[in-house]
């Protein structure tokens, strides 16, 4: 799962980005008498991410290599982090740190007993340049496992400057405004929105995104948590507002059956790639990486985004997705992990990745100056300036088996409800009794 300008920088960060994170001194890493306190040491790191993302994570590690001397190693796990590393711990080869990218896996691993509590420096910087909630779910019964590195932003829809200029069409601040634009668009000869209904993740986001503005953060947190049932008439609404986009063959390019036999990739091509079908598609910040490498677009000019907007005068929503940092217990150097994650937690850490590009933090003390660009700076500030109003991935908060798995659970039941969505009832009963059987086997 892709769960998955010119401006002067000031300051330490400037130096951090010129000198490879060598610069700043003072920090938790550094503190330990001589220059390379970890020289000799190795850590090994496992994580999800292959290709560009391992390699701008690689430039962070560098860093930490450059102002430590520790070396480390990067084991890309593919997209089940849990079997892979639980076959490590047990064949005594357990990796030091593990970039978690669900909720539902940092709180498994904490109730095996596989994870070392944060350090005392690590918990201070997370709770200086950290909102509360981020730290929330990091933690476990009280205590901070996860160090949330990189996040995503799931309430953003890209699209065509041109395809929405050439209809007139500004972005709008609320769904209704939305769909109205979308016919607008439709009218000026382009589908409105491109859906990549063949993964299923894409059209949780979609309801997580309509849910959380029109239920709210409370109901949302009941539900990600199964203390509210999806039979509750909150999500039976939700699923009636989701269902008014679905079953509008103007707004969805191809209808619902193309859009069911197109996977995320494909959605962003119809809007961004040489023959457009679509002016808009929903989906996270990572979007622009899809827009910029793959369709050459430059990311401001030929592609940009506005707020996923308000459902019936809620609150805009801000859901996010992240990647946290633990250290296992059972690493051979978790010492030395343990420093890296202090490491991590600082704001040049951030710096080095934000430069590279493909990259958000939640790190408020992160200077926003580091990033490359103004689209994904505004999306950096939006994500920090959400504060405790933002609300992690709620699939990625379920068991595996309801919220994870492709062809069952939510994502196949939302498949079935775009191909035909007459019936949210019908759905809502659906999805509360495969959340029921997987929570319960969750025990």
């Amino acid at each position: 799962m892709m769960r998955r300008r010119t401006t002067l920088l000031t300051g330490c960060t400037a130096l951090v980005l010129a000198l490879g994170a060598t610069a700043c001194g003072g920090d938790p890493v550094s503190a330990g008498g001589g220059d390379k306190p970890l020289s000799g040491q190795t850590v090994t790191v496992a994580g999800v991410w292959s290709g560009t993302e391992q390699k701008n994570f690689q430039k962070v590690l560098d860093a930490f290599t450059e102002k430590t001397g520790a070396k480390t190693q990067f084991v890309s796990t593919g997209d089940n982090v849990s079997t892979v590393v639980g076959s490590k711990i047990e064949g005594g080869n357990a990796p030091d740190v593990v970039m978690v990218p669900q909720v539902g896996v940092l709180q498994q691993f904490a109730r095996k007993g596989w994870l070392e509590p944060l350090s005392a420096t690590t918990e201070k910087s997370v709770d200086a340049g950290y909102a509360p909630v981020w730290k929330k779910y990091g933690s476990v019964d009280g205590t901070l496992y996860g160090l949330y590195f990189k996040a995503a932003h799931k309430s953003t829809v890209w699209y065509s400057p041109d395809a929405l200029n050439q209809a007139g069409v500004k972005p709008p601040k609320t769904y209704d405004e939305m769909l109205k634009a979308g016919h607008t668009l439709s009218d000026s000869g382009l589908a409105a929105f491109a859906v990549g209904g063949q993964d299923g993740w894409t059209l949780t986001d979609w309801f997580e995104n309509v849910y959380l503005s029109q239920a709210g953060p409370e109901k949302y947190d009941a539900l990600a948590a199964h203390k509210l049932k999806w039979t509750d008439a909150s999500v039976v609404k939700a699923l009636g507002t989701l269902g008014k986009l679905f079953k509008d063959k103007q707004l969805i390019a191809g209808g619902q059956k193309e859009a069911l036999n197109t996977d995320f990739p494909g959605s962003v091509e119809k809007v961004f790639g040489p023959k457009p079908e679509a002016g808009m598609v929903y989906e996270g910040d990572f979007v622009a990486g899809v827009a910029h490498d793959q369709f050459g677009k430059t990311i401001g000019k030929d592609a940009d985004f506005f707020p996923f907007p308000a459902v019936d005068g809620g609150k805009a929503p801000v859901v996010s997705g992240g990647d946290a940092a633990v250290v296992l217990k059972k690493g051979k150097n978790a010492k030395a992990g343990m420093k890296l994650l202090e490491y991590l937690a600082t704001p040049e850490a951030s710096a080095v990745w934000a430069k590279a590009g493909g990259f958000l933090s939640p790190n408020k003390k992160l200077d926003l100056a580091s990033y490359g660009d103004d689209v994904t700076r505004a999306t950096a500030k939006s994500l920090v300036d959400a504060g405790d109003s933002v609300r992690f991935d709620m699939s990625d908060q379920a068991p595996a088996a309801f919220g994870g798995t492709k062809g069952a659970g939510e994502w196949k039941l939302l498949q079935d409800f775009l191909r035909d969505p007459s019936n949210p009832k019908d759905t809502a009963a659906k999805l509360e009794a495969a959340a029921a059987k997987a929570y319960q086997n969750q025990g």
